[in-house]
């Protein structure tokens, strides 16, 4: 019985029922399910986030947690949505992709000083450690997560 590696953890609210589960990382690409309403946890694709769920989700999440900070109105970020799409796809299990929309959640993003938007920030042990603002192709978005991973 090997004991030594240390297991991943990740903490997802339902977008169903609201409950949140702890999900082991390693085991994202397995099709999580709630605990409590049985319903699929889908890891891969990006996990919508506001003012409620921004904070635990990203400071109980033992891998890289990558927040695309968008606005539905805005062109820029229409045009970059499918890259983030295909991260989330991707790095199941390896970094958790989210967004939160700026104007529905005021309160999350204000400590982070967004300018304009997309912005997409790289969050590891509670901390952003790269931020890019700006429409990025897919390998932008990699290069700015890679460091964390």
């Amino acid at each position: 019985m090997e004991t030594s590696v240390e297991t991943k953890k990740l903490t997802l609210r339902c977008q169903f029922c609201e409950t949140w589960n702890r999900i082991d990382a390693s085991r994202a690409g397995d099709q999580p399910k709630c605990g409590k309403c049985g319903k699929p946890m889908r890891l891969d694709r990006p996990v919508k986030l506001d003012d409620d769920t921004f904070q635990r989700t990203v400071s109980e999440s033992q891998i890289p947690v990558l927040v695309d900070f968008y606005a539905d109105w805005c062109g820029p970020c229409k045009m970059m949505a499918p890259y983030v799409d295909e991260l989330a796809a991707k790095y199941v299990g390896k970094a958790l992709v989210a967004k939160l929309n700026t104007d529905h959640s005021q309160r999350a993003a204000a400590p982070f000083n967004i300018r304009g938007i997309p912005t997409t920030i790289v969050f590891k042990d509670e901390k952003a450690q790269a931020q890019k603002a700006g429409a990025m192709p897919l390998a932008g978005l990699e290069e700015l997560l890679k460091p964390s991973l």
